[in-house]
């Protein structure tokens, strides 16, 4: 009887060899499925288009949108005034080829985005910063931690100076002005927020 037991045991042992080794090329053979199938959606998955700059025609200074969106006429998009002539509140328009209430510059030194058609206008936050807060304009004063904004120029973007979690960025959404186009201007989250709508550029100015 006990050769006939060690005959038994062998065959067990032999039978768990061969299932733990189709196991483990069963393992590996997923395994190189998985990847192949990672690798295809990786493939398939869309490519960012990069960034379609507009047609520039306003006259300096101007802070303009580096990505022209949809701007029919391609003309970019602009910080500008709402509505016709001086007003508090602003917003992303069409830039304008003639210039006038689109055209802002930097002033680095006090941190200020300020308007060049409107003697001693500055762009402020209308509220603490947060996602969401739009923008207005009022007369300038370096006193004001809302009219404070840090503009890298690596990154286009535009951080107010009490959060730089979050980026100045246009709606996502735009609308008829007229013959022109226009969007929200307010602060979103720089992190989850498409580059196209929160990367600046200046030109012109003090900057």
């Amino acid at each position: 009887m006990k050769p006939i037991l060690a005959r038994n045991r062998n065959t067990e042992k032999g039978i768990f060899l061969a299932a733990n080794s189709e196991s483990q090329r069963l393992v590996k053979g997923l395994g190189k499925v998985f990847w192949c199938t990672a690798l295809f959606a990786l493939a398939l998955a869309p490519v960012p288009a990069p960034a379609a700059p507009p047609d520039l025609q306003t006259p300096e200074p101007v802070i303009y949108l580096a990505d022209n969106l949809d701007e029919q006429d391609r003309l970019g998009y602009c910080i500008d005034t709402v509505g016709r002539g001086l007003s508090d509140r602003l917003h992303a328009h069409s830039c304008k080829p003639h210039g006038g209430d689109v055209q802002f510059y930097y002033n680095r030194a006090s941190r200020q985005i300020v308007s060049a058609t409107y003697s001693g206008k500055c762009a402020t936050l209308n509220a603490s910063a947060a996602v969401g807060v739009s923008l207005g304009l009022v007369d300038c004063s370096v006193a004001s931690s809302g009219q404070m904004f840090d503009y890298n120029s690596e990154t286009l973007a535009f951080r107010p100076g009490g959060d730089h979690s979050l980026c100045l960025a246009v709606g996502v959404t735009s609308r008829t002005a007229g013959p022109f186009m226009s969007r929200n201007l307010e602060l979103a989250p720089c992190g989850s927020t498409d580059a196209r709508y929160r990367q600046w550029r200046i030109k012109g100015g003090k900057t």
